[in-house]
């Protein structure tokens, strides 16, 4: 058998080489991998935080680099957020609740404050309805299990109400203002921007909005996993999302302006939007997620979700 001879200094070389091996592992091991936040957005605040690019400044020094990807509505967010495309979107109080009961990997991070005039019951200028009780029987447009689906439950129980009084007709927005122009509905329930272009350009008059009914909170969701690899990420998107809030509420003249881009609607109906709504994010408490198990509570009752859930099961990690 012939063996084959190796010079000694290429031994010595290749101990070497295998010693610093395990080194330059280890090192590569203490370097942190490199960080993604992916977000969803609409056309809103989200895009109005993407326009400035704050965000990816704080974000920089934690080697966190930030895709956008921009969606038409908020289920759609979280379609993608259960198959894994994003981390991070903004969304209505309803559409968590039917993401969580269809076990997406749902967690809640922030919340705006209340906002209850940026939602109302809408009725034609010269309509004889004149109360909330007036609609009974009456043909009412609005979106299935949207945020003004549970607002029209709510108000007719504080009016003495039943839901067997309601004579809801489904359609999205775009369908029901159709309607509504047409006279096919007798009401329509619709938020902001909707709600706004509807009275600037139909005229229509305000019947009752959520104030003293509903909280209409708007809120930013995650993924259980995310949240508990990605604490300080989330924190940072809260944060520079409430400066923007914080501008707004000092800038509505602009805000109104940069909205009326976005949305592609007149200034006008911007403006009216942006006076009546209500300013401020913060991070998710357990009392906040308290309101949105009454809406989960209240779908469950009228069979829109098919199980009961519990929405802290949603909280991410140290909510308070």
């Amino acid at each position: 058998m012939t063996r084959t001879s190796i010079p000694r200094r290429r031994l010595i070389q290749g101990a070497a080489a295998a010693i610093a091996l395990p080194s330059s592992f280890a090192a590569l091991a203490q370097q942190s991998p490199a960080r993604q936040f992916r977000i969803g957005n609409q056309k809103g605040y989200l895009t109005l935080l993407k326009g400035r690019g704050t965000l990816e400044k704080r974000l920089a020094p934690l080697g966190v680099s930030v895709k956008w990807t921009e969606f038409t509505a908020g289920p759609v967010q979280l379609e993608a957020l259960n198959v894994g495309s994003i981390d991070f979107g903004d969304v209505g109080e309803a559409p968590p609740i039917f993401a969580q009961a269809a076990g997406a990997p749902l967690a809640y991070v922030g919340a705006t404050v209340p906002r209850p005039q940026s939602e109302a019951v809408l009725v034609p200028k010269g309509s004889t309805i004149k109360t909330v009780a007036d609609l009974k029987g009456r043909k009412i447009a609005l979106n299935k299990g949207s945020n003004v689906h549970y607002l029209i439950v709510k108000l007719f129980e504080k009016h003495g109400l039943a839901f067997a009084d309601l004579n809801l007709v489904y359609l999205p927005p775009a369908d029901a203002r159709a309607a509504f122009e047409k006279g096919s509905v007798d009401a329509w329930v619709i938020w902001d921007p909707f709600l706004a272009a509807a009275e600037k350009s139909l005229d229509a008059r305000v019947l009752a909005d959520a104030t003293g009914v509903v909280g209409n909170r708007a809120y930013y969701f995650s993924s259980l996993d995310y949240v508990a690899k990605n604490a300080d990420v989330l924190a940072i998107a809260i944060e520079e999302l409430n400066k923007v809030d914080v501008w707004g509420a000092a800038n509505k003249g602009e805000l109104a302006g940069e909205l009326a881009t976005l949305w592609g609607l007149p200034k006008p109906v911007a403006e009216l939007s942006v006076n009546r709504s209500a300013y401020g994010t913060a991070p998710i408490t357990k009392a906040i997620l308290g309101e949105q198990q009454k809406i989960a509570d209240t779908f469950f009752d009228l069979k829109l979700i098919p199980k009961k859930i519990n929405v802290l099961e949603a909280a991410g990690a140290g909510v308070a």
